[in-house]
């Protein structure tokens, strides 16, 4: 019986491309690809046990021990810090962080910004070290509707097209940080299970190039 390891996976597109990688690295398991109404799924041949949790989840399960690895995007590890080692970029997920702002937008430095942003760290962060005044304002969703109807000057928020925010008449004004899906292990479990862990990181950094 291998070493089994416990893997994080995001729910949603970005989630089954991740999978496809591990597969492709030789960490297949054919319950997750028939999942049922099961919660966890494992090949104990190749000593891997899956679950899937929402995006914003798989650090605190990683962080926390529940998985030994998971795969989160740089916008998540930025926002919240959690404590964990950040293995390997996956290329997967590609996007990035950006300020956007209807474009008819000028700014007062006189005045206090309104940003609307689900990344109130982020945005306090970058706006802090330029030493601007700012409201923070905390969304859920539905972002671009913020700076619309009035509620905010601009928004901090992952642009992957800007197809949305130029069907709304607003654009990126600046751009804070590219992102990415990264490989992240919990600290305890990189002490005990390093060998496994880093060969499953070897096998997904070879895997990089077949994933589109």
């Amino acid at each position: 019986m291998k070493e089994m390891i416990n893997v994080a996976l995001p729910k949603g597109r970005l989630g089954d491309r991740v999978y496809e990688m591990f597969a492709k690295a030789g960490y297949r398991c054919e319950e997750l690809e028939n999942p049922g109404r099961r919660l966890t799924f494992e090949n104990p041949e190749v000593g891997i046990r899956y679950f899937w949790v929402k995006p914003s989840d798989v650090a605190i399960y990683v962080e926390k021990g529940a998985a030994d690895i998971g795969v989160a995007g740089k916008d998540i590890l930025l926002e919240y810090r959690p404590d964990v080692y950040e293995l390997l970029d996956t290329g997967l997920g590609k996007c990035r962080m950006a300020v956007a702002a209807p474009k008819s937008f000028r700014d007062d430095p006189r005045k206090t910004l309104r940003v609307a942003t689900k990344f109130p760290s982020v945005a306090k962060g970058h706006y802090s070290s330029a030493g601007r005044e700012i409201e923070i304002i905390k969304l859920n969703g539905s972002i671009e509707l913020a700076p619309i109807l009035g509620l905010s000057d601009v928004i901090v928020d992952i642009v992957e097209t800007g197809s949305t925010l130029r069907q709304n008449n607003l654009e990126v004004v600046e751009t804070l940080f590219e992102i990415s899906a990264r490989l992240i292990a919990n600290k305890s479990s990189y002490r005990f299970k390093g060998g496994s862990i880093n060969l499953i990181k070897s096998g997904l950094n070879a895997a990089k190039g077949e994933i589109r």
